[in-house]
């Protein structure tokens, strides 16, 4: 496991960042910081996915805010990151389906592209005009976009961001020609803007937005692609022909699972995050406007945006992976707080049954990552039953009466959601998140 020295500095109480990574979370390079254990951090984010996924000398498919150190985070520990706000700032954006151009990269378009005229790996790129052969090679001029839409969709959002419009060819190609002033990228991101390919498959489609971030958390034990850090993406990492190859053993070791696409991590939710390497490095990106469950497009609408984070230090918390408490709304019916009224009934039950006791218990939320959703739900049962230290059954017959698994990301991010007892979270150390969180809802 790679270890940073201590960080030097009189650590902030607010941490302003606008610098962002080259797509690599690579835990030897510097990070920001250091920002108080309780203090604040407010980050300008870039877009992610497609913006980044057709600038190629972006290596991991996102550009993901530079990593802040957070005082007295060592490994073994956690970070609480509480999401106090989350504001678009693009007025439009464009996404849709992928497909991977073959012969501009190796082995995988998201971290290795080739120019396929001169050869170059991570080309810088230039952009001439409009569309999907806009992208081009600066050394060369041969077109390196690795990724096209299959069906794809521009849209502009409202005065006050509560809903999207998808717009016709005409209209896409007039945010097309001003792409950066629409999506508004933040000055130092390096991206070309995805509303440069004009996409107008679907014309007047309306959404509503509730904007979330689809990157936020922790910075893994080993270079690993921004976009990478996860069971599913992460697994196009072993053996790969490319510099960032790993072992199935280095993946889970490593990784933090920061590329989550949970609909659920927005504003007002609490993330707990596994700290792997000295101060933690958490670090942010990716949001969008909108999602539905599973984001079954593989992409989403990618935006810029202001995020408002308050981190906080949990000692020797051992987490494997990320534990979310969401909003109560976003809770999945059966894992609900219990009312007074509610309670009052089982308590009646439990006299006629000669119950002795009725458990307490709130709400929690383990995410699993893997290759594939089943594979990601015995991940974050797994997670669960060594959190606890109860059998994974005890954790599946909870999830199913309690709680529910929910889809992330398809393929292969779900999150693990059931009432848990109210002494497994102190134990844990959990319970006061979680008693923060949900008692004054119940």
């Amino acid at each position: 496991m790679v270890q940073k020295s201590k960080m030097t500095g009189e650590a902030k109480e607010l941490l302003l960042v606008n610098e962002y990574i080259d797509g690599v979370l690579d835990p030897q390079k510097p990070m920001l910081g250091p920002v108080k254990d309780g203090g604040h951090i407010v980050a300008h984010t870039a877009p992610g996915c497609w913006g980044p996924m057709i600038t190629p000398c972006i290596k991991g498919g996102h550009e993901v805010t530079k990593p802040v150190y957070v005082e007295g985070a060592e490994v073994g520990d956690a970070i609480a990151i509480e999401i106090k706000s989350v504001e678009v700032t693009s007025r439009a954006t464009a996404s849709g389906n992928d497909k991977p151009v073959e012969g501009r990269f190796l082995g995988d378009p998201f971290v290795a592209v080739k120019c396929p005229g001169c050869g170059t790996l991570y080309p810088q790129t230039v952009i001439e005009g409009i569309g999907q052969d806009s992208i081009r090679c600066a050394e060369c001029g041969e077109n390196v976009t690795p990724f096209e839409f299959t069906n794809g969709y521009t849209m502009a959002f409202d005065e006050h961001g509560e809903v999207g419009v998808t717009l016709s060819k005409q209209a896409a190609e007039e945010v097309a020609r001003s792409g950066r002033e629409w999506m508004n990228t933040p000055d130092n991101s390096v991206q070309n803007p995805i509303v440069t390919f004009a996409p107008h498959d679907l014309v007047g489609v309306m959404a509503r937005t509730r904007p979330f971030l689809g990157q936020l958390g922790t910075t893994p034990s080993r270079p690993t692609p921004d976009s990478h850090n996860a069971g599913d993406f992460g697994s196009f990492l072993v053996g790969a022909p490319h510099e960032y190859a790993c072992t199935d053993e280095e993946l889970e070791t490593h990784r933090t699972d920061g590329h989550m696409d949970i609909n659920r991590v927005r504003a007002g939710a609490v993330l707990v995050c596994p700290v792997k390497v000295p101060g933690g490095g958490v670090y942010l990106g990716d949001m969008h406007a909108m999602q539905g469950d599973g984001e079954i497009a593989g992409h989403t609408t990618d935006v810029a945006g202001v995020v408002h984070l308050r981190v906080r230090v949990l000692k020797g918390a051992g987490l494997a992976g990320p534990v979310l408490f969401p909003n109560a709304e976003d809770l999945p019916y059966t894992a609900k707080p219990f009312t007074d009224a509610e309670r009052r009934a089982a308590e009646k039950v439990a006299a006629r049954w000669n119950v002795q006791q009725l458990e307490e218990s709130l709400p929690v939320s383990f995410v699993g990552t893997g290759p594939t959703l089943n594979d990601a739900t015995g991940n974050g049962m797994q997670r669960a039953s060594d959190a606890f230290a109860v059998s994974v059954e005890e954790i599946m017959n909870r999830a199913t009466i309690t709680g529910a698994i929910e889809i992330g990301r398809h393929p292969g991010v779900v999150t693990v959601t059931f009432l848990a007892p109210v002494d497994y979270l102190k134990k844990a150390g959990l319970y006061e998140l979680a008693a923060g969180q949900y008692r004054k809802e119940s």
